[in-house]
Order: structure tokens, then C-alpha cells, then sequence
């Protein structure tokens, strides 16, 4: 297995294949890289190199006790992008993965990524505050918190339901999808997943927003249950400086799986704009 060792000793795994062009995969709340093999498979047969890491307690890396913020996750990846040398980057984050895409561009980039795109993302940030008073109460992410803390395994199985949105009218649920994202999950560190939630809620991107140059593509479904729409993608939107939001009417927030030939195709033509 390829794992790098970064500066406190965490171990991060990571898949690299194909040459050409990197695009660097930043997976969500609580997966691993496995989470993007409809676009690993997609853009490798395009002629890239696909490059998918597991964040630190999850999936296959490390199970480090501390870590578990975005600053820290930011710095695994640049430390991830210097040992594979990383010129010419495109960064593409789900959910939690946008939020570390967004803070690893802004603060590590500089020289090395191309794009981003983010994807159902939880910038610029998702907890009610003074300061965000439309967010989602912290009540939301407390009961977040306690499922993942006391009941994992029938949380984990429960959360598929309206992550993919198969828990609306006339859905087609695929068990095979709810089983591997169960699978994924349950790989990782419950501290890890426990921690990651106030990373993915709490956590405020505006600032890293509206810093980076580079072109951002942000990517969300109109009917996503984890992470709403307006609050999100809406907000992103206007404070990037070079910003291009496409939405998509029905989608839900694990779009990336259920809808991947629309989205990989929207991926694409941004890369090659």
C-alpha cells in the first residue's frame, strides 16, 4: 500500500495511478478515497493521473488521537502534494473534501494547482452563529455527534438513507451504494469521525474563498439533505473571484456516486475550459 508519513508520524494513504494531468481527490464525511472510484476510473480512461487519499483516521491511514481539523488536514495534503511533486493540479472535494480542497489552495497551492472544484461542498460554512445566522443549528450537529459517538454501525447505515436521497418518493435505492459507504465509514476512527464533525460544520472558508485565483468549479444538487444548497454553494459562489456554479434540480448530496456521468462530464469540460 502507498502511504506517506507526515510531520507528527500520521501514515496517509493514498491511490496514484495514470500519468498526464493530476487531479487530486478530497473525499467526504466519514469515507475514504474508495469514495471517488466512479471518477478515478473515469478520468484515468481520459488520459490523467488519479490520485485519491484516505484523510488522516480514515479509511486506511492512520488513526492519529489529534489532527482532526482542517488546518491539519490542509497541511497533509501539501505535505502529500511535495512528496508526489504536484505541478499543475486540479483539486476536485466532496462535502468535507471541498472544505480541505478550499483551505489547501489557499494556503499551500501557490505554484501548484491549476482549478478546484467543489463538489456538494460545506463552504464557506455550514454552523448557525451570530455571524451565520440562516445556518443549521448546532443541535443538528450534536445529534451528529451522539449517533457517530454511542450507535456507529446503525447510525452509519441510517445517515446512506438521506445522504444519497433514496429516502424520497419514488427513489431507487441501490443497497450495494449503502453498503459500501457503511463499509467506508466503519474503516475509520470513530474519535476521528467525531472530531471531523465540528471540522466540517464549524470551520469558516470565506476567507480562503475569496483568496484563491485560481478557477473554482462548484458543483451541487438542489435537493442535497446533508448540505443545503443556499447556505452552501450559493454563498461560495459569489465570493470566489474566478467562479462557475452549476446545480442541479433533484440531485442529492451523494451525487458524485448516484449521478457520476453528469457530474464527471461537468468535471471534464471545466478541466479542459
Amino acid at each position: 500500500m502507498s502511504k506517506i508519513t507526515v510531520k507528527d508520524g500520521t501514515e496517509i494513504y493514498y491511490k496514484d495511478w495514470g500519468t498526464g494531468q493530476p487531479i487530486v481527490f478530497h473525499h467526504g464525511w466519514p469515507l475514504s478515497g474508495d469514495d471517488w472510484d466512479a471518477q478515478m476510473m473515469f478520468f484515468l480512461k481520459e488520459g490523467f493521473r488519479v490520485i485519491a487519499h484516505d484523510r488522516r483516521g480514515h479509511g486506511r491511514s492512520g488513526q492519529s488521537a489529534e489532527g482532526h481539523e482542517m488546518e491539519t488536514y490542509a497541511a497533509d495534503v501539501a505535505e502529500l502534494a511535495e512528496a508526489l511533486d504536484l505541478k499543475d493540479a486540479i483539486h476536485v472535494g466532496h462535502s468535507t473534501g471541498g472544505g480541505e480542497v478550499i483551505r489547501y489552495v489557499a494556503k499551500y497551492g501557490q505554484g501548484r494547482v491549476a482549478k478546484a472544484v467543489l463538489v456538494s461542498a460545506v463552504t464557506p460554512v455550514m454552523a448557525q452563529s451570530e455571524s451565520n445566522p440562516d445556518g443549521i443549528p448546532m443541535s443538528v450537529f450534536d445529534e451528529i455527534r451522539e449517533g457517530t459517538a454511542t450507535q456507529r454501525p446503525q447510525y452509519f447505515q441510517d445517515f446512506t438513507m438521506a445522504f444519497y436521497g433514496y429516502n424520497r418518493e419514488g427513489a431507487k435505492v441501490s443497497e450495494g451504494i449503502r453498503h459500501n459507504w457503511w463499509r467506508q465509514g466503519m474503516m475509520g476512527s470513530i474519535k476521528a469521525h467525531y472530531d471531523c464533525v465540528k471540522a466540517f460544520s464549524e470551520t469558516d472558508f470565506t476567507e480562503d474563498l475569496k483568496s484563491v485565483d485560481v478557477p473554482v468549479l462548484i458543483l451541487h444538487g438542489e435537493d442535497d439533505q446533508i448540505v443545503p444548497f443556499e447556505l452552501t454553494a450559493v454563498k461560495a459562489a459569489k465570493l470566489v473571484k474566478n467562479g462557475k456554479l452549476i446545480s442541479y434540480p433533484g440531485f442529492p448530496h451523494g451525487m458524485p456516486t448516484t449521478e457520476a456521468a453528469t457530474i464527471n462530464a461537468d468535471i471534464l469540460a471545466f478541466i479542459k475550459s
